[in-house]
């Protein structure tokens, strides 16, 4: 049951990266928009690489190729748009907590991805 339960935690991770980054190039404008409203800079670069990036890694989580590296990557990735896409510091009233409850729900998604690489890279000698 447990492999299950970890299996089926490790597809649904790899949906929750693999659908938004082909969003992404379905939706340029809409997430170039976002990203310029937030002060992003190199747009076109940085969106592409999070698109193409988010498929690959969703990808290989789905189907548990290198899921232990891709989940540590997955992690930064989600640290790196907490820090400049979900700044809720920034912001006031209805749109700060909207931001503030999008980053912490993507502190959860860091905290799944970081459980899934414990469970997937190898242990590091102990002392």
């Amino acid at each position: 049951m447990n492999n299950g339960l970890i299996m089926a935690g490790r597809v649904l991770l790899g949906l929750y990266f693999l659908v938004p980054g082909i969003m992404k190039f379905v939706a340029w404008d809409m997430h170039v928009g976002l990203m310029a409203k937030h002060g992003m800079v190199f747009i076109p670069f940085f969106l592409a690489a999070a698109a193409i990036f988010q498929v690959v890694a969703g990808t290989a989580l789905i189907v548990n190729r290198y899921t232990g590296i891709v989940s540590v990557l997955l992690a930064l990735l989600v640290l790196a748009i907490n820090v400049n896409l979900h700044d809720f510091w920034n912001l006031d009233g209805l749109e700060g907590a909207h931001e503030m409850q999008n980053f912490i729900k993507n502190m959860g998604i860091f905290a799944g991805l970081l459980i899934l690489a414990g469970h997937n890279l190898p242990k590091l000698a102990e002392k």
